[in-house]
């Protein structure tokens, strides 16, 4: 368990009275100091309290963080929406509201445009992978877009699926007139370029909307499916990747600059990797647990045929094409982050399915 989990409210009342409170309270760049040789990390993340992201992931890191410290660093998490909506979790750690945080970039569309390129459909099966392709991304070619914040990790997430409650999609017809909610970024695009008709909303609207009949299901991985129990409102699950949401961990900037040079580099080893570190989310989670899990639990997986599913990938190439001639236009190396992102995911052998081939090398 979580040392403690506030909510909003109580956060605040931290802030007004913690001089007070701890007698002690002493702000230096977000981090409250409770003794003199005891930091305090407030780590935010949209992801639900209860979930396996936090129960598994984070809280395991911060753990880790605080056992290698030998108690020198320790947390306060905020999870779910205590500090605020899922969109705002950048701001919420660019802020100062907390001092590290997990946040999702393809929901603020337009703010991290080239990094967008880790959402690219491509075979992910475990978030330990995305993360170590995400980091060599970043450092190649995305830094620029995050020159507020101290990057920890960057990852694409773990391949996305179409997930629907009536009845299973095994052809490109099938999808004609759906609604689908979607995550954004390219896999709005996607959705388009396939005939269904995407529609956006936060994911915890998304169990009472299928249950409704709002939208006829979504698009996202699986770890969401399991996070949120979609698992109890949708039958079936067409396999295919249509890639996942950009997203990673990262710390306010006053906050890194003022950690003493240990507590950054233990930072770095325990925290740029966090699955790898761990073990939750890791290819080996997804294989043996999350998958059966969710089959267990009722849904049907349907596989495309090959061919079905290659003409499906060549219309997602033509969606990166389109995104790198708009991108390029805006001044913007978006045909070199699409090389780049292949080129990092063939190392790993990981195939990008809507990488167009002549985008394959720089």
């Amino acid at each position: 368990m979580c040392e403690s989990c506030f909510t909003r409210r109580e956060f605040l009342k931290t802030l007004f009275i913690g001089g007070t409170a701890f007698g002690l309270g002493l702000m230096e760049g977000g981090i409250r100091v409770l003794r003199a040789e005891v930091i305090n990390l407030k780590f935010s993340t949209w992801h639900p309290p209860a979930g396996r992201e936090v129960q598994t992931v984070w809280i395991p890191m911060l753990e880790e963080l605080k056992k290698r410290s030998k108690g020198e660093i320790t947390y306060t998490m905020y999870a779910g929406g205590a500090l605020g909506k899922g969109p705002e979790h950048f701001d919420i750690v660019a802020n100062g509201l907390s001092d590290m945080g997990y946040f999702t970039a393809t929901w603020t569309p337009g703010r991290f445009p080239l990094t967008d390129v880790l959402s690219m459909a491509a075979w992910i099966d475990g978030k330990d992978l995305a993360a170590d392709i995400g980091n060599a991304v970043y450092e190649r070619i995305l830094k620029d877009e995050f020159k507020n914040v101290k990057v920890i990790e960057l990852n694409g997430c773990i391949q996305s699926f179409i997930w629907t409650k009536k009845k299973p999609v095994t052809k490109l017809s099938d999808l004609q007139g759906l609604k689908l909610r979607t995550p954004g970024g390219f896999q709005t695009l996607y959705i388009k370029a396939l005939g269904a008709e995407p529609v956006f909303m936060p994911l915890a609207d998304v169990y009472m909307a299928i249950e409704t009949g709002t939208v006829d299901g979504l698009v996202t991985c699986p770890p969401l499916i399991d996070g949120f129990k979609l698992f109890e409102v949708v039958k079936y699950c067409t396999v295919l990747t249509f890639g996942c949401v950009s997203e990673g961990v990262v710390m306010n900037l006053k906050t890194w600059e003022k950690l003493p040079e240990p507590y950054k580099k233990l930072v770095e080893e325990v925290c740029s990797n966090p699955f790898k570190t761990t073990g939750g989310l890791t290819r080996k989670v997804y294989k043996e647990e999350l998958l059966p899990k969710i089959a267990k639990a009722g849904v049907q997986f349907v596989e495309l045929p090959k061919g079905e599913a290659e003409n499906w990938y060549k219309r997602f190439q033509d969606v990166t094409r389109k995104w790198v001639k708009d991108l390029e236009e805006k001044g913007l190396p978006a045909r070199k982050a699409v090389a780049i992102m292949n080129e990092e995911c063939e190392k790993r052998g990981v195939r990008v399915v809507a990488c167009p081939p002549e985008f394959a090398k720089i």
